[in-house]
């Protein structure tokens, strides 16, 4: 509906953020297997994935950006939770990205510690799960990136109810 970075009609946004929701869980994941192990293979795994989560999140923040700011009515309902959505997220990116920073000059270390780096693992999945729920009311409940048919429509009219009219713009999504 509000979706404004398409490849082929579909929305760009919700293809990529499996990237950086996979990789995240893997660094988390990686440095809980160094820490009870000890194997510095762990270790390496959990840099390399958490360098990742920070380049594919940069990568999906583009077009979710665009869509929050020039696709989601200002007013609307479904603005609010797109912006908590993106403090979330920005606040998990921020958390990865300073535990990579502190991590990756240890690649060489026999026994690097890894302490703060679980915690900021855990804070951070933890965002980007909340983040996450938020990312699904948008397309569930306030039906961001999603074109209803004319059946769902008819038997959902509660969810155009929802989204307030902004001067100028359909209630339903226009029909391609």
């Amino acid at each position: 509906m509000y979706s404004k970075a398409k490849i082929g009609g579909h929305p760009v946004h919700p293809m990529l953020v499996a990237f950086p929701i996979t990789f995240y869980s893997a660094t988390l994941a990686s440095y809980i297997a160094y820490w009870a192990t000890g194997n510095p293979f762990w270790f390496h795994v959990a840099v390399v994935a958490n360098i990742a989560g920070v380049g594919t999140a940069l990568l999906a923040a583009v077009p979710g950006f665009i869509d929050w700011a020039f696709g989601v009515p200002t007013g609307s309902p479904a603005k609010t939770t797109g912006m908590f959505h993106m403090l979330l997220q920005v606040g998990a990116l921020i958390l990865f990205a300073i535990d990579a920073l502190l991590q990756w000059r240890k690649w060489d270390v026999g026994v690097p510690s890894v302490g703060a780096s679980v915690l900021l693992a855990v804070f951070g999945t933890t965002l980007t799960m909340i983040g996450g729920a938020l990312g699904w009311k948008l397309i569930g409940t306030h039906h961001v990136g999603v074109d209803l048919t004319p059946e769902q429509e008819r038997l959902e009219p509660r969810a155009n109810a929802r989204e307030p009219r902004v001067a100028g713009l359909p209630t339903a999504s226009p029909r391609h």
